[in-house]
């Protein structure tokens, strides 16, 4: 939620008409079809790719389950997931080589 000049609740077409439109258009972007909502899942995109917790992301989107952010967002956690096996492999392989 913004707040508006008055310190009240922004209006969304206002935010999304007089703010947002004019950062685009500032930027040179008004015809690249960027949404708002496109903000929304960079924003989401950027936490899962810094390995963020999927309950944070969660909790920062306003998601009323888990499901609904791992239906969304999953596809991302790819990366994570065939990095995984790897680091556990080496973190065993360092473990076995300090005892030895």
């Amino acid at each position: 939620m913004f707040p508006n000049r008055a310190g009240r609740p922004m209006d969304h077409n206002n935010l999304y008409h007089r703010e947002y439109k004019a950062l685009l258009k500032k930027a040179g972007l008004q015809d690249q079809g960027f949404t708002f909502h496109a903000l929304r899942h960079t924003f989401a995109t950027a936490l899962f790719m810094r390995s963020e917790h999927p309950k944070v992301v969660q909790s920062l989107l306003g998601h009323s389950s888990i499901t609904q952010t791992m239906d969304t967002y999953s596809h991302l956690c790819s990366k994570a997931s065939a990095v995984a096996p790897q680091t556990a492999w080496m973190r065993l392989s360092v473990r076995l080589l300090l005892i030895h």
